[in-house]
């Protein structure tokens, strides 16, 4: 069973976006842009010792009707990337975006489920380049 580990929320303007979720939340932030290889800012949402999960905020890929990913994105931890991605295609979701490696980090893809709604699965693998 895979649960929500990870959001990300999609922004037009990075630096409006973190102030706002600072402002209204108090989220404080990271950069892992160079994880990443793009504008990618951690968002911490609490003490460990308190139920939740942290995400990121990151420059929206796209824009407009169609596009990818446009709005915030759920992502799902995995045990088996490829495993999990074949599953959901078999069900009926498609890849938005595919996998990807997060160097030393992971893999991380994202998909569509049959409603139409975008979410993400997440490997770690310290080895993925």
């Amino acid at each position: 069973m895979s649960r929500p580990i990870h959001f990300e929320i999609h922004a037009d303007d990075l630096e409006r976006a973190k102030a706002f979720y600072g402002a209204v939340f108090g989220w404080t932030y990271e950069d892992y842009s160079q994880v990443a290889g793009s504008a990618y800012w951690g968002v911490t949402t609490g003490p460990q010792d308190e139920p939740g999960i942290n995400g990121g905020l990151m420059s929206r890929p796209q824009s407009g009707a169609g596009a990818a990913v446009n709005g915030a994105v759920l992502t799902m931890g995995v045990d088996d990337f490829d495993a999990t991605a074949a599953a959901i295609e078999a069900s009926g979701g498609r890849v938005a975006l595919p996998k990807a490696a997060l160097p030393g980090m992971a893999w991380q893809g994202y998909f569509l489920d049959t409603e139409g709604n975008v979410f993400g699965i997440h490997q770690p693998d310290e080895n993925a380049a």
